[in-house]
């Protein structure tokens, strides 16, 4: 069963960090790309963060230089670490796993978790 569990969210104070996991279980994610999503209420859902096959990154500008996706391949895991955290960052966070080499337009995220809200606030 192919699956992506999410995990690591949590309650944080104003520029505070994180680190998201998403763990893979049914397949290996060496061939996938995975992206990073946020919904927050009443939003429509973001994509925040990408990294490709070959460890390329891609953000939205609304995180650049404060959240940091990587992958571990050996562990079929991907992180995401976020810093400086501020309450707009505050939304239900989730990967997604695409059979695709890039970043871009044509990936089609097939595989989702089941999300982790972080929860930004004094």
């Amino acid at each position: 069963q192919v699956q992506l569990v999410e995990s690591g969210g949590g309650l944080v104070q104003p520029g505070g960090s994180l680190r998201l996991s998403c763990a893979a279980s049914g397949f290996t994610l060496d061939s996938y790309t995975i992206a990073w999503f946020r919904q927050a209420p009443g939003k429509e859902r973001e994509k925040i963060s990408c990294i490709d096959v070959s460890g390329g990154t891609s953000s939205a500008n609304s995180v650049k230089g404060r959240f940091t996706v990587s992958r571990d391949n050996a562990k079929d895991t991907v992180y995401l670490q976020i810093s400086s955290l501020k309450p707009e960052d505050t939304a239900v966070y989730y990967c997604a796993a695409a059979r695709y080499r890039w970043c871009s337009s044509g990936a089609t995220f097939a595989h989702w978790g089941q999300g982790t809200q972080v929860t930004v606030s004094s």
